[in-house]
């Protein structure tokens, strides 16, 4: 597999962490999580549960192995420098200081090993005065401006229902920054500190945003920019039986169609007219689709390229044909359990579903005993 010989240790909890190794475990290299003996990684304990350990640990934590360290103690640090010597990624995700007050930062593990990358994922980055604050998704995304424009016009900013920050401005960055690490490190033989902030990371999704704001001084209102919520060709619409298409006719000749299909031809010239009428034009395109039903529309836009598309819900996903065919929902082979499979797919070599995710401590003796210290 594309990564297989390289070991990762997995000191993160939760999700951003857990995301990134997943990634990493998933084409082949060998992800250790050293856990605390007592509770290890907190996500083990969310509801709902599929046997001693949850769902989304079960999703998270797959093809990696589970070794208890005491990071306090003297033999569990021990242990983890022996460990440390022989891999070539450590991924951790405290608040900057805890792994110097560990007596495990960086500059001490480069010393044990030269060539490892270590990799930091956190809230606010390694610098700056809010390094050392805590946060959750929501924090970053209210600290990154992304909060202040999601949402109708005249609302409240409307929370998104799945982690942006953890996965797409945490996992996915440092994933990337690891793996370019690795190359360099071919050229160099030396390692280097991977430094991941979540703010950093939302505010370079900003690319629809951020650069116009620059570039004019103007802000971006809630409801009124082109991709959210301004435009009546980028907007989600009620039908008849209280479901919701969503309708990104961005392009003119998507437009076009979409005004055709339901029978409003004189929207037509008005894709691109000002904020006011774009208002108006909303409300009377929600009329119409109010008179039909979801399958009806879906029917009516099925052999037409207007980008139109069903709001769907978990269940209509999981048995969505598209969805089948590309298997990103995973039925269950080793366990009983199904999975989210690994959106990268590659041709020759594709990630795998191994193992499942280990017990509490599954792999200690194992592994410790590899490096000469049998478990106690």
């Amino acid at each position: 597999m594309p990564l297989q010989g390289y070991r990762v240790l997995d000191l993160t909890r939760l999700l951003p962490g857990p995301y990134c190794t997943m990634l990493l475990a998933d084409f082949g290299s060998e992800v250790i999580k050293v856990e605390d003996e007592k509770h290890g990684d907190y996500a083990r304990r969310y509801e709902p549960k599929l046997d001693e350990n949850s769902a989304i640990f079960h999703s998270l934590n797959r093809n990696k192995k589970s070794v208890c360290l005491d990071l306090k103690s003297t033999e569990g640090k021990e242990a983890f420098l022996k460990l440390v010597e022989i891999s070539d990624v450590v991924v951790e995700s405290f608040r900057p200081g805890v792994m110097e007050r560990l007596g495990l930062d960086y500059e001490t593990l480069k010393e044990v090993n030269p060539g490892l990358v270590y990799c930091a994922i956190t809230g606010y980055g390694q610098t700056g005065p809010y390094a050392s604050d805590p946060g959750h998704d929501i924090n970053y995304l209210s600290r990154s401006g992304l909060l202040d424009v999601m949402g109708e016009k005249d609302g409240k900013p409307t929370i998104p229902a799945t982690q942006i920050a953890d996965i797409g401005g945490g996992a996915y960055p440092a994933a990337v920054g690891i793996l370019i690490a690795l190359l360099e490190r071919e050229k160099t033989g030396e390692g280097q500190f991977v430094d991941i902030s979540m703010l950093d990371g939302v505010i370079s999704w900003l690319q629809t945003l951020l650069p116009g704001y620059l570039a004019s001084n103007v802000l971006p209102k809630r409801g009124e920019e082109m991709l959210n919520g301004g435009l009546a060709c980028y907007e989600v619409y009620e039908t008849k039986d209280a479901r919701w298409l969503a309708v990104g006719a961005l392009e003119p000749k998507f437009w076009k169609n979409f005004c055709e299909k339901i029978d409003r031809e004189e929207f037509i010239p008005l894709l691109h007219a000002p904020l006011r009428e774009q208002h108006m034009l909303k409300y009377e395109i929600q009329k119409v689709i109010s008179t039909k039903y979801m399958m009806e529309w879906e029917d009516i836009f099925a052999d037409t390229e207007a980008c139109v598309t069903p709001v769907l819900t978990l269940e209509e996903v999981v048995r969505d044909p598209h969805v089948l065919a590309r298997k990103i929902v995973q039925q269950a082979s080793l366990d009983s359990i199904n999975h989210i499979d690994n959106p990268i797919k590659l041709s020759r070599t594709p990630g795998k579903h191994r193992t499942c995710a280990p017990k509490l401590g599954e792999h200690s003796d194992n592994v410790l005993r590899e490096l000469g210290r049998i478990k106690k």
